[in-house]
This record gives structure tokens, C-alpha cells and sequence, in this order.
């Protein structure tokens, strides 16, 4: 178990909060492992009716912590992250994400599988997949041009460069863009909006929007986990980490 994780179910509403805020709430297996845990037990609770992922005012997340990727990277489709992915993309209820601050990669990819995304106006959304010598991840490369359209979703996937909340809204991965101090209050009462709804409704709702979409993103996240898990182990990737962690600029120069 994680303190970084905190997992809580209250009137309705299951909240799953990055607590990490040394780290800017960078992701760890076993934070993975806290997320998809919380998920699965909000899925088969009876008493939630939506789950709400949030982090401070200050960062959502900063994606994954690279020195535990390195460490234990997912070597099977029973890794933390895989688990979670799942249980994400097959969460019945509503979900709804409060995003203050920084969402890099899955800090990103993760909010197109919500149903309700509200952010501050200091997020700052980043896809840095190709600049680490990587592939989308999250069912992102079918997701997202069917949110944003082919063009938009290329700039952001092929480029890595980071964009603000207002663009993030144009695209159309947020719904509504607040003031920092007020994004978490505003996405708590929509979550009590939808949790006095009948259970039933919500579910069925959320089944027949994401019928169309569903066996094309287990199929996008399989084939996604199966590139990116090759391309880990990569000269690119390993470039590309150590640089980061080197606090220097990548040099792909020599690397096809």
C-alpha cells in the first residue's frame, strides 16, 4: 500500500486524490496499484455512483516518476499501470477529474477517459511520449483524434509540446475552466449532482455513449502497451530518460 494514494468513499462519491506533492504527484507502481485497487472496489460498491480523481491546486500530476519506471518497468498485462488503465477505460459510473497545475502524459491520456474533466486555469497539459522515445499510451492514439479531430491530435502527440487549459477546453478534453482555488469545490458539486441520480440511469447512460468506442479501445491500449513496451527498452528511450535525469537535452542525432 501507498500513502501517496488516498482513496475515500462519502455520500455517494468515491474520491482518489494524488497526495505526493514533493513529487508534483509523480506516479509509482504502487500508486498504480492504489488507483486501480480504488477503481475496482468504487465499480462493484453499490453506495458510489461517481468517483472523482483530483490532486492540489497546485498539480494534478506530473506523470509517471521515471526512476520507478526505470526500476519496475510494467512487464505484463497485470502491471500496476495496465491494471489501472483497464480499470479506468471500464469504469461503469460517472467519472469526473479536478486538473490544477501540471498533467503530463497519463496525467493527460487518463482525462479522455473521464466522463466530466474541470480545470484550473494554471493546468498545464503535455503528451511528451515522442520526446521520450515513446508511443501514446491509454488508448490516447484513438482517443484523442476522435475527441480533437486527426490534425489537432497530431500537433500534440507527434510535437509533445505542452498547452494550457483554455486550448485543453478547445480540444475538447475539458469541460470548463475555473480559477485554481475554485476547479476541486465546482467538480465536488457536480459529483453530488450525479450522485443523487439514480444509479441505473447513470450507468446505462455512460454504457450507450461509450458502446461505440469500447472494443476499439481495449484493442488501441493492447496494441499501444505492445509498442510502447518494446520501445521502453530502446536506444531512444534510454537516451531520452537518462538525459532527463541528467538534467540535460536529449541528443537523437545518432539514434534512427
Amino acid at each position: 500500500m501507498t500513502e501517496d494514494v488516498k482513496v475515500g468513499v462519502a455520500d455517494g462519491i468515491c474520491e482518489l486524490r494524488f497526495d505526493r506533492p514533493a513529487r508534483k504527484n509523480a506516479i509509482t507502481a504502487a500508486m498504480y496499484a492504489a488507483l486501480a485497487d480504488g477503481l475496482e472496489q468504487a465499480a462493484a460498491d453499490g453506495a458510489v455512483r461517481v468517483a472523482l480523481i483530483t490532486g492540489s491546486h497546485e498539480a494534478f500530476t506530473a506523470g509517471n516518476d521515471l526512476g520507478d519506471f526505470l526500476n519496475n518497468p510494467p512487464q505484463s498485462g497485470d502491471a500496476p499501470v495496465h491494471r489501472f488503465l483497464r480499470a479506468l477505460s471500464a469504469f461503469p459510473k460517472p467519472l469526473i477529474a479536478s486538473v490544477c497545475g501540471p498533467a503530463v502524459g497519463v496525467g493527460t491520456t487518463m482525462l479522455l477517459h473521464c466522463d466530466l474533466v474541470y480545470a484550473g486555469d494554471n493546468a498545464a497539459f503535455s503528451l511528451p511520449f515522442v520526446n521520450l522515445g515513446l508511443c501514446p499510451e491509454a488508448g490516447s492514439s484513438l482517443l484523442l483524434p476522435a475527441i480533437a479531430g486527426h490534425q489537432r491530435a497530431a500537433e500534440k502527440l507527434l510535437l509533445g509540446e505542452p498547452f494550457g487549459a483554455e486550448e485543453a477546453r478547445e480540444l475538447g478534453i475539458v469541460n470548463r475552466v475555473l480559477p485554481a482555488a475554485e476547479v476541486e469545490a465546482y467538480a465536488r458539486a457536480q459529483a453530488v449532482k450525479l450522485a443523487a441520480k439514480p444509479l441505473s440511469s447513470l450507468v446505462a447512460t455512460k454504457a450507450l455513449m461509450k458502446q461505440p468506442a469500447a472494443n476499439g479501445v481495449r484493442e488501441a491500449m493492447l496494441r499501444e502497451g505492445e509498442v510502447f513496451g518494446r520501445m521502453l527498452r530502446e536506444p531512444a528511450a534510454r537516451e531520452a530518460f537518462s538525459a532527463f535525469l541528467e538534467k540535460r537535452k536529449p541528443d537523437f542525432s545518432k539514434i534512427g
